[in-house]
Formats: structure tokens, C-alpha cells, sequence
């Protein structure tokens, strides 16, 4: 078959490039926001004038609020620095093997090892990033189980993705069999203070030192 010239004054040229996936061009931004937040968190930590255990953040730097499901199926909003509350907020899933258990049972203790009155002021939150299998009231069961105090809230995607953004949390599927299926997500634990201000980012390999985690909260509780 004879090709077919391109019109007059009209250059011929390679083939445009195929389109990106949308998926890979959300990955690559949710990277570079990640990053990104890292050197903040960096230059934070040098700057901090309180050494933190954990990962000083910012000075400024604000808590997103959330809306989802909570205990009972009822609407539950997260406004930072409401009544003055200190938060803990955690992004994992029920069906989680290892990490997430792990992160609510070294939260909850260090939550027992404070002053009553400061546990008053201080609550855990751990926010699904799987919506399809956890439900409200798999949720409140999985997280009370751990501590009569957490809350388990249940955002449905694309809510879900806009608000993990904002804490700069990836999550995935992986090894899906059917509906048998693990997540990958980031493992951070982000404190909040009573300002509505991100204060402290801990790892979870960072929990099980509860003295030192303990000391970074009570440092917020005392300051807010």
C-alpha cells in the first residue's frame, strides 16, 4: 500500500507520544508530594527547638479535616484542634497482618502511661485506606479492641484518596487473589496538636520505645 504524504507546508513528524495512564501521573504526584514533604520534615527537625523522638513537622503546618463514617455507621468529622483535643492519626486497615496492630497496641500504651487527666485530652484515630472490606462496625470492633478511646473511620473512595493525599499517605493493593487482598501503605503515625497544627510524625518501628514516644506527646499536651 502507498502512504499518503503529509499536506503541503506541513512537516512530517515521529508519532505523538501514547497518553500517560491517569494512574501512573496520581502516583508520580503523590511521589513528588511525598518527597517534598520529607525535606520539610528534614529541615524541621534540625530547626526544632524541642528534640523530638519522633519527626518535627513544620512549624504551621496544618491538619486536614476529614469526614467519613464512625462508630455505629454515623457521620464522623475530624476538625484538628477541636475542644482542645491532642490527635494521633493513623492511616491502615483491619485486615493488616502485622503493622497496624502493632501501631494501635504501642499507641494505646502509651495513651495508659500518661496522667489521666492528659489521656482525657488525647485520642487515637486510625482511618481505613481499605473502605471495601472495613465497615464501621468492623472498624470500631478492630480498633476498640486495642483501646476503649479509638475511633475507626471509615472514608469511601475518591474521598478517601483526597484525604491521604493530604497527609501525604500512598496506599495500594497487592497480592489480589479474588476478594483476598493485602494493601501496601505508609506506616506513619501523625500527631496533631490542639491548635489544629501537624506537630510530629513517628515511624512505626519508632513505637515500641513507649518512655520516648510518651515525651514527645506529653511535650504537645503541655504546650497546646
Amino acid at each position: 500500500m502507498t502512504s499518503v504524504p503529509p499536506p503541503l507546508g506541513v512537516p512530517a513528524g515521529p508519532p505523538a507520544p501514547p497518553a500517560r495512564p491517569w494512574y501512573v501521573s496520581a502516583v508520580l504526584a503523590l511521589v513528588a508530594v511525598t518527597l517534598l514533604l520529607l525535606g520539610a520534615w528534614v529541615v524541621a527537625r534540625v530547626r526544632s527547638p524541642y528534640p523530638f523522638f519522633g519527626t518535627a513537622l513544620p512549624a504551621g503546618t496544618a491538619a486536614a479535616p476529614f469526614s467519613g463514617q464512625g462508630l455505629g455507621g454515623q457521620p464522623f468529622t475530624f476538625t484538628p484542634g477541636q475542644n482542645g483535643q491532642v490527635t494521633a492519626v493513623f492511616f491502615g486497615f483491619t485486615h493488616c497482618a502485622s503493622i497496624c496492630p502493632l501501631t494501635l497496641s504501642y499507641l494505646n500504651k502509651v495513651r495508659d502511661a500518661l496522667p489521666a487527666e492528659q489521656r482525657q485530652r488525647f485520642r487515637i484515630i486510625l482511618v481505613s485506606v481499605d473502605p471495601d472490606r472495613d465497615t464501621p462496625a468492623r472498624l470500631n470492633k478492630y480498633v476498640t479492641y486495642f483501646g476503649r478511646e479509638g475511633v475507626g473511620v471509615r472514608i469511601p473512595e475518591p474521598q478517601l484518596a483526597r484525604v491521604a493525599r493530604a497527609y501525604g499517605v500512598a496506599y495500594q493493593k497487592a497480592d489480589v487473589q479474588g476478594t483476598e487482598y493485602q494493601i501496601n501503605h505508609t506506616t506513619a503515625t501523625y500527631l496533631v496538636d490542639a491548635q489544629g497544627q501537624l506537630r510530629v510524625l513517628w515511624d512505626y518501628t519508632q513505637l515500641p520505645q513507649v518512655d520516648r514516644v510518651k515525651a514527645d506527646l506529653q511535650h504537645v499536651l503541655e504546650a497546646s
